[in-house]
């Protein structure tokens, strides 16, 4: 197997959320030749503050620490929020005695998803709390949860904000619930393909081993352990992301296995820049491009087969090639494939991959492929080598 190890070149990019949050915080000592302007800012940056807890749902961490902000924006005395089980918080005054209510305030807004002004007795002439209003939380139509906002008067000026706010924590809540649902739509889809992988692998590699097992036992040890490294890493369950470092080491492993099966008659090129190493990809995104190689490029065709595998730095985004010189396919049947309008055997790893780069990075990510019948394959990915929400962890 021939390595080709291209030049490093480091590179410094500077944290954008820093650049943002100097222009930020310059813009508001820039912000103060008008009242208005400064309550402006101020209530946008206090938005910003409350949001990213609530992007992982309605828990009671998350409310806990957007609670602060969220009673800052309303300029409540206390502020309490609820799911439909429970108190998540409560923050303000009167925390020692009006808290264990709380839950019982918004039972009426629970049950019928309708905003309630409500009354509060308390034999505490120093206390604050005489009124609350009570406001549903909502996603897809379902009441999750309640805001309270307490005070001394339930002004129209109060309900109006309240719903207001609460209206923003719904837009927070659906937003968790999208990325909820693309992390479960992400973790089916590499199920699919684990599925896809391993009934044509494990056996082919377990028969390849088993070949070595009487006439060459320390060879058979060898790629036993290789397999085992393998199959640890496709079907690990942690994490969406990996490094292309990792990827790339596991399609190594891929690889020593089929080259046992067919000796000489697999030749594979890697050319690899080491700078693209540390890139986050979506996890199990190249070796279905891998398999598919070696199934079409010598499965398929008499002879030796070969394969090149290039992984290359373009500034702000890592290109990587798996081509091969096999039988090559008929495009429009391979834009067929791509679209989901046949899933014949072999071509689901490939739609696979092409909607997760899709979901991920957006249509303009998609895999390129060119080929021809005869005139083999080769599947190119443009991929960000920084983008939000991608990290290997």
């Amino acid at each position: 197997m021939e390595y080709l190890v291209g030049v490093a070149v480091v590179a410094v990019l500077v944290g954008v959320p820093s650049i943002v949050l100097w222009r930020v915080m310059r813009g508001r000592r820039e912000l103060g030749t008008s009242p208005a302007e400064r309550a402006t800012f101020e209530t946008l940056h206090t938005a910003s503050l409350a949001g990213p807890p609530l992007r992982a749902g309605l828990t009671a961490d998350g409310a806990e620490r957007a609670s602060r902000h969220l009673r800052a924006l309303l300029g409540s005395a206390a502020l309490a929020i609820t799911d439909v089980e429970r108190l998540l918080v409560y923050d303000g005054e009167g925390d020692d005695h009006h808290a264990e209510q709380a839950f019982e305030h918004a039972a009426a807004t629970l049950k019928d998803g309708r905003t309630q002004v409500l009354t509060i007795d308390c034999d505490l002439l120093e206390c604050p709390i005489r009124h609350a209003v009570v406001v549903p939380l909502t996603t897809d139509d379902r009441v999750v949860g309640a805001l309270a906002a307490y005070g001394q008067n339930a002004s129209a000026g109060l309900v109006r904000a309240a719903q207001e706010v609460a209206g923003w924590v719904d837009s927070q809540l659906e937003l968790a619930e999208l990325d909820r649902s693309r992390t479960l739509l992400m973790e089916a889809e590499v199920r699919a393909l684990r599925a896809q992988i391993s009934p044509h692998f494990i056996y082919n590699s377990l028969t390849t081993i088993a070949s070595f097992v009487r006439t060459d036992p320390e060879r058979a040890r060898e790629l036993l352990l290789e397999f085992a490294d393998f199959t640890r890493y496709s079907f690990r369950r942690h994490g969406e992301f990996t490094t292309l470092a990792e990827e790339l080491r596991s399609i190594d492993r891929y690889l020593i296995l089929e080259r046992a099966r067919f000796g000489d008659q697999l030749q594979v090129t890697l050319r690899i820049a080491p700078e693209v190493l540390p890139v986050a990809v979506p996890f199990l995104c190249l070796q279905p491009l891998v398999e598919n190689a070696v199934r079409h490029g010598l499965e398929s065709k008499n002879g030796v087969g070969r394969i090149t595998i290039i992984a290359e730095d373009a500034g702000a985004e890592c290109r990587i090639s798996v081509e091969d010189d096999g039988l090559g396919m008929d495009p429009d049947r391979l834009r067929r494939i791509l679209a989901g309008e046949i899933t014949p055997a072999g071509g689901v790893g490939l739609a696979n991959v092409d909607e997760r780069l899709r979901q991920v990075y957006g249509d303009e990510y998609g895999l390129v492929v060119e080929t021809a019948s005869g005139a083999g394959t080769k599947v190119n990915i443009r991929l960000p080598k920084y983008h939000p929400g991608v990290s290997a962890r």
